[in-house]
């Protein structure tokens, strides 16, 4: 197989920290820690991270994860339409599922293990994507810029707040940075990887096409560069390609086979619905622009500036062409939200690494030949301040948007799993948004529950429930607010219900915070219980 040439000066991962700092390659003689204490560190990182994460960002985290896996587990829990259309692989619910079943084995499955043993299970997969960020990093750049690129995926806000949640983007990122690990195409020199490296690294990305379909978007690209770059085409694609992708999503096919009942072309299903007949754009559209304007520059935030400098000193296209391609290809959708390019925010991240390690390089070149003028050690003031500039701006979003905003609809299954674990609520209607709040997964109780449904309709013009009652809460809820112990609903609803929820012998019992600000509706500052007079 011929070398891949680019200027980089990297060799072995072995010997990565002892080469010699060049501009390219800022390499400081570093001692280099073993990767057992850089996972060890993670894990404590993710572990911390996943017990303080408490707020809502997503429903698929929650109703295309845990709820599914508790339907699987202790046979209740809410499908939705993506289920009943299949366009949803089971893979992804099944780990949690397991888990679920060595909960109720032990007899753990109480609210606090049923609430927090996902994320904390997630954690552990973060864990491992963290670690990998720092040896891609470190056989790509050297041992300091990938303690540096480790410094950025821990501290990154977004990352912190998205990461340890069980969305499938979460376990998609892992995935991909795994993967991406094993690709020659991406080294500098093609003996530098081990035998059998492109075999795992199909496998990984095959992988992590059964758990999100649109992880294809990653391998197309990474896939055409192997391509062009290989010597041996043809096995790579015949004795490679072929075989292992399809027998990663053979294996899949039969997984979903067995809970489907049926036959289920899941990947074919998931893109007719999202990318050839614009499905998800029923949830929201965004201008074409809106990851390079809003979405990843938000993700990225403070690291923007790290990032960009990164790319341009470090003379790599081969990264930034995929984040770049990712975007791009996102961009072309109506629908858009921030978890579709996770994967790639790492990659991004790398980069910026790779500027702070540039740094600390300048400001010890420059600290050497200041001692030898002076006896005395002045400290590294650009180093220091841009340390402490992405601490100061990223440390309080993360913690912010992990443990403050959105944390109402959390809290208020959480108090509702309790209340029903001594017998004290009979039944729940929700009159909000459709899936605004975690379901029987968080409730681990089997009672009728009701929420406001918003299964896309065939039918243009058709309204859904949830767009009925947000119009008219009043009107919709006359006949449905009623032969339930409990209510839950929004504050911003609340004012027009009240006088008809107390008519009805409803009360207030418990009102919790929610936001200070509104995302994409009114203001939902706060989300309250009203329970039956005599509840």
């Amino acid at each position: 197989m011929k070398q891949r040439k680019t200027p980089v000066t990297a060799s072995h991962v072995d010997d990565a920290s002892n080469k010699k700092p060049s501009s390219r390659s800022p390499k400081p003689k570093i001692s280099s820690p073993s990767l057992f204490e850089v996972f060890l560190l993670c894990l404590v990182t993710r572990i911390t991270n996943s017990l303080l994460v408490q707020t809502y960002f997503n429903p698929d985290e929650h109703w295309q994860a845990l709820e599914v896996a508790h339907r699987i587990t202790f046979g209740y829990g809410h499908l939705t339409w993506e289920w009943k259309k299949g366009i949803r692989s089971y893979l992804h619910p099944v780990l949690f599922a397991a888990l679920y079943k060595a909960l109720a084995f032990l007899r753990l499955d109480t609210p606090w293990f049923m609430i927090r043993a996902p994320r904390l299970l997630q954690s552990i997969y973060a864990a491992i994507g963290d670690l990998y960020v720092y040896k891609f990093s470190r056989v790509l750049f050297g041992v300091n810029v990938a303690k540096w690129a480790l410094f950025a995926q821990l501290t990154n806000w977004f990352t912190f707040f998205c990461i340890t949640r069980t969305l499938s983007n979460s376990l998609e990122t892992v995935l991909t940075l795994v993967s991406l690990y094993y690709w020659p195409c991406l080294r500098v020199f093609s003996t530098e990887v081990p035998s059998g490296s492109r075999k795992y690294a199909l496998a990984i990305a095959a992988a992590a096409c059964a758990v999100r379909p649109t992880s294809a978007i990653t391998w197309i690209y990474i896939g055409c560069l192997e391509l062009f770059t290989t010597l041996d085409k043809l096995k790579f694609v015949l004795l490679e390609v072929v075989p292992i992708g399809a027998l990663v999503l053979g294996l899949t096919f039969l997984l979903d086979c067995q809970f489907y009942g049926s036959w289920v072309n899941v990947p074919y299903n998931f893109l007719k619905f999202n990318f050839f007949s614009s499905g998800g754009d029923y949830y929201g559209t965004h201008p074409w622009h809106w990851y390079m304007t809003q979405g990843f520059t938000v993700m990225l935030f403070t690291y923007i500036p790290f990032f960009i400098a990164g790319v341009i000193t470090s003379k790599e296209w081969k990264l930034p062409g995929l984040i770049a391609w990712v975007l791009g290809i996102y961009s072309l959708l109506g629908h858009k939200e921030f978890r579709f390019v996770l994967p790639v925010l790492p990659i991004a991240l790398m980069f910026s690494g790779y500027f702070l390690a540039n740094l600390e390089q300048r400001v010890l070149s420059e600290r050497k030949v200041k001692e030898k003028s002076t006896s005395h050690i002045k400290p590294f003031p650009k180093l220091q301040m841009a340390v402490l500039f992405l601490l100061v701006t990223n440390i309080p979003m993360a913690l912010y948007m992990s443990t403050v905003h959105q944390r109402g609809t959390e809290d208020v299954m959480n108090y509702l799993a309790k209340e029903a674990q001594e017998n004290k609520v009979k039944s729940i209607l929700f009159l909000t948004p459709c899936h605004a709040t975690p379901y029987y997964s968080t409730l681990h109780y089997n009672l009728p529950m009701r929420f406001l449904d918003c299964t896309p309709s065939e039918e243009k013009g058709i309204r859904d429930e949830s767009d009925q009652f947000l119009e008219d809460p009043l009107g919709f809820a006359t006949n449905l607010a009623l032969n339930w112990s409990h209510i839950v609903l929004f504050d911003s609803q609340e004012k027009q219900l009240k006088q008809f929820l107390v008519s009805h012998h409803f009360h207030e019992i418990r009102r919790f915070f929610h936001s200070h600000f509104k995302v994409d509706r009114e203001l939902q500052a706060s989300i309250v219980v009203y329970a039956m007079r005599g509840q």
